[in-house]
Parts: structure tokens; C-alpha cells; sequence
């Protein structure tokens, strides 16, 4: 990944230096082109100046020493850029350097062109300075001319014309330099590319690690969430919420595997204990109808811990959804305590029903609301000593319908009222054991969590009271549904 990111920002650089090299080589060569063509315009001016100011009308004849300077010029431009000059006045004089041109570089005055330089004079006579590249791309030329004015008439031209080449030469010099220069940013760009990315990346390498040791099953992998960037912070601290869940997940699933054999290893193991016993006969055959009772009863247990756990595993279930109806939540009440009368009565526990407001119409999945009410009843008779009490009632507080159970038994003591919804835990408040599977509250208030509501132990001067939430219905009053008997 490294080394794609690299190839990928150094292409884009090469890129854009090559571009601004070529741009800057293009403008170098312009700038560099119209400095020379000034320069020539500026010695065709001196010769023009030179020409203007003689008095004499035969100028090119008789004035030698106008002559001398006019050829001492034409000579430096001649030596300077091989060029072609010449100096007309307006009765049609002419004087030039033809012959030392032809002498010098015949091809080049071989392929001046009378039409061209007519035309060109015909301009500059007219009074325009002239700057001309021609399009003649087997010799291009260049060609500069201006105006020679005596008082305030044109009296003459200057024209030079010179190789395109002598003009341009030196550009490819400049080449180099600009290779130089780009090949220097190339190359402190492309090392401060790789300590700028391999800087970014440490992180990155970090969350890969930090990922595959989280593959591997070592959840205690966490990452620097204070490098980098901003997206590259959070990203970091997601990750780490995400490892410190995950090891909570496997914790939870690591306790849960241990309490899931702890709890099936006692009923099978007593189950064992007694049938090996009888078998081997250090039980006697008068004590095997008791002991076969024992063998039944954690069998029992033994079931009902499986079928807990499916029931849990049920729920869990993200497809799982309550199967809502409305229903009277008072004569769930009172048909859950016509149920469990026998145990009641065995324990004489004075019960009773408080409804607030009778009927009480709610919207929930009927017969998944009957488990919790049950398990909530059965958790406060198991807890209750004989002669206790126990009290069901409901109450309507903004559209929200509360149920509460309580009993007068034994209370939870501070420290277990924060676990008592953990998977096998059981809160042992009659200080006797084996008094269920621990997963009973586990799952009613999963099955609350399913209705989005709520299931929560509240706080009592006496004995322990839980109160979960239902969605009121009053509206669908009328025709209410009988709560199904899952007895």
C-alpha cells in the first residue's frame, strides 16, 4: 500500500513539474525572443538616428564619416547576429551589406525574397515599426525595421533581417538549467513525499497490526489514537472502542462458557454420582426410590437450563420480532396468580392484584409478556418466606403503562443489584442455593428490550419489587383480546 501511495503522488508530481517546466521553458524562450528582437530594434533605431541627422541629400556618397559609423554599426549587428541589413531613403538610395552577408552565409541571402523586403520597406516607409517572424519553416527569419524621421517626415527605412536560428540560439542551454531545477524538485519533493507518508503510515500500520492481532484472538490490541490526522484520530479511537468491546464480548462469552459448564457439570454430576452409587450397591436397594427422586429432580433442573438457553438464544436473534396484540394487563395478573395458587397456597403468601386503572388495554406480544410476568412471580414466591406477601400491580404514567411485582422476602443486597440481569447470576437473597438457573431475568428483560421497553429492579424500604413498561392502548379499549394461557 506504501509503495502504491508512493508511485501514485510521485507520477503526480512528475507530472505537474514536467508541465511547469515546459510552461517555464516556453516562457523563458518568449521572454528571451522579445529581449533580442528589442536589442535589434534598439541598434536599427541608432543606424535610423544616424541616418536622419546627416544634412547632406547624398549622404551615402559624400559624407564618409556618416558612412563610417553607419558601417561601423551595421557591422557590429552583422557581427552579432549574421543578419542582412539595409538603409533606403525615399528617392529610392540604398545602401546594405549585401556582399559581406553573401560571403559569410550565401545560403542565407540565397533565399532572401526582393517581394518580401519591398513589402516590408513599403511599411516601414509608412512610418510603422515592423517585428516580423516569417512562417517558412525550412529558414525561418526574423525581421525588424523602422523609420528614420527628419523634421517630422519619414526620409528612409532601416531593415534587418537575420536567421530565426541566431535569434533563438542559446535556448537549448537553458534546457539543461531547467532539467537541473526540476530534477532538484523532484527529488526533495520525492524524499519529503516518503518521510511525510511513511510518517502518515505508522499509524496505519499500527491499525493493521493492531487488526490481525485482533484476528488471532489477542483482543488487547490497541492503537495511538493521538497521531495523525483528524479522520486518522478518529478513526483510531473507533477502533479502539471496537477492541475494548470485543474484549468485553469475549469475557462475556468466556464466563459464559464457564458458567454454562459449571451449571451443567452439577446436575450431571450428582445424576451420575447417584446412578454409579446404585449401580455399584453402596447405595442399598431401600434407598434407590430416593435417590431416584434426586436423579429426577436434576434432571429437571438439568432441562430446564437447556431449555432456558435455547429460549435465550431464541431471543437474541436479530430476526426475531414480537408478534404485538392488545390485551388487558390486569387479567394477566390475575390469571398468572390463579396459576401458581398451589405454590402460593403451600407457602400461605397472602397475594393480591392492585390494578390503578381496570381494564388496563396494552400493546405488546401477549403471550412473551405472560414469561415475564410468570418468572417475575416465580422469582418473589421463591424468595418469600411462608407467611409473606406478594402484590401485582399496574398504573398508567403518560401514555405508558408500568407493571411492578413485589414481595416483602429478603432484599438484593447493593452489591448484586447491578448483576442480577447477568446471565447466571443468582442473587441470593434466602442465602439457600439452588434456587434456578440464573437466566431467568436475563431473559424477561430481553424480551422487554425486544418491545422497547423497559425491565428494572426498584428501590424498596422492604423486600425487592422489578417494574417493566408496556405501551398503554387505550384507544383499542373496546376490543380487547383474552391473554393466551401458554400453561
Amino acid at each position: 500500500m506504501f509503495a502504491r501511495i508512493m508511485a501514485v503522488v510521485m507520477a503526480a508530481i512528475l507530472i505537474t513539474t514536467a508541465g511547469l517546466s515546459v510552461i517555464w521553458w516556453i516562457s523563458m524562450r518568449n521572454q528571451q525572443i522579445d529581449a533580442r528582437l528589442d536589442y535589434l530594434i534598439s541598434e536599427a533605431d541608432d543606424i535610423a538616428y544616424m541616418a536622419a541627422n546627416l544634412n547632406n541629400t547624398y549622404w551615402f556618397r559624400t559624407d564618409t564619416t556618416a558612412r563610417t559609423m553607419l558601417n561601423r554599426k551595421a557591422e557590429k549587428v552583422n557581427n552579432e547576429f549574421g543578419a542582412y541589413i539595409a538603409v533606403v531613403d525615399r528617392t529610392g538610395n540604398m545602401m546594405d551589406n549585401i556582399r559581406t552577408a553573401y560571403s559569410e552565409d550565401p545560403d542565407f541571402v540565397n533565399s532572401l525574397s526582393g517581394e518580401d523586403i519591398s513589402e516590408a520597406l513599403g511599411k516601414i516607409l509608412s512610418g510603422e515599426t515592423i517585428r516580423i517572424r516569417s512562417t517558412e519553416e525550412e529558414a525561418p527569419t526574423f525581421t525588424v525595421g523602422v523609420p528614420f524621421i527628419q523634421d517630422g517626415y519619414v526620409e528612409g527605412a532601416v531593415f534587418i533581417q537575420t536567421r530565426a536560428q541566431r535569434i533563438e540560439s542559446g535556448l537549448s542551454e537553458m534546457l539543461g538549467t531547467i532539467f537541473l531545477v526540476a530534477g532538484s524538485v523532484l527529488l526533495l519533493s520525492g524524499v519529503a513525499l516518503f518521510l511525510s507518508i511513511r510518517s502518515a503510515m505508522k499509524p496505519l500500520n499500527q491499525l493493521t497490526q493492531a487488526a490481525e492481532s485482533i484476528a488471532g484472538g489477542d483482543f488487547d490490541a490497541q492503537v495511538d489514537d493521538n497521531r495523525g490526522g483528524r479522520e486518522l484520530r478518529e478513526v483510531s479511537r473507533a477502533f479502539n472502542t471496537m477492541a475494548r468491546k470485543l474484549q468485553g464480548l469475549e469475557e462475556s462469552r468466556r464466563e459464559f462458557v464457564s458458567n454454562v459448564s459449571h451449571e451443567f457439570r452439577s446436575p450431571i454430576t450428582s445424576i451420575r454420582g447417584f446412578v454409579q452409587g446404585m449401580a455399584d450397591g453402596v447405595i442399598p436397594p431401600e434407598e434407590h426410590p430416593k435417590y431416584l427422586q434426586l436423579v429426577a429432580d436434576e434432571s429437571t433442573r438439568l432441562s430446564e437450563l437447556v431449555g432456558d438457553l435455547l429460549e435465550l438464544s431464541r431471543l437474541e436473534r436479530d430476526d426475531v420480532k414480537p408478534e404485538y396484540t392488545v390485551f388487558d394487563i390486569n387479567e394477566m395478573l390475575r390469571r398468572a396468580i390463579i396459576r401458581r395458587m398451589e405454590d402460593l397456597e403451600r407457602k400461605k403468601i397472602d397475594v393480591s392484584c392492585s390494578p390503578e386503572r381496570d381494564p388496563c388495554p396494552v400493546r405488546a406480544d401477549s403471550g412473551r409478556i405472560e414469561q415475564v410476568v410468570i418468572n417475575l412471580l416465580d422469582n418473589a414466591i421463591k424468595f418469600t418466606e411462608e407467611g409473606g406477601k406478594i402484590i401485582l400491580s399496574s398504573a398508567v404514567r403518560d401514555d405508558v403503562a408500568e407493571v411492578t411485582v413485589w414481595d416483602n422476602g429478603a432484599s438484593i443486597p447493593p452489591e448484586d443489584r447491578d448483576k442480577i440481569f447477568d446471565r447466571f447470576f443468582t442473587a441470593d437473597r434466602a442465602h439457600t442455593a439452588g434456587k434456578g438457573t440464573g437466566l431467568g431475568l436475563s431473559i424477561c428483560r430481553r424480551i422487554m428490550e425486544m418491545h422497547g421497553q423497559t425491565l428494572r429492579l426498584l428501590d424498596t424500604p422492604e423486600g425487592a419489587a422489578f417494574r417493566f413498561t408496556l405501551a398503554y392502548a387505550p384507544e383499542s379499549g373496546a376490543s380487547l383480546t383474552e391473554p393466551e394461557n401458554h400453561a
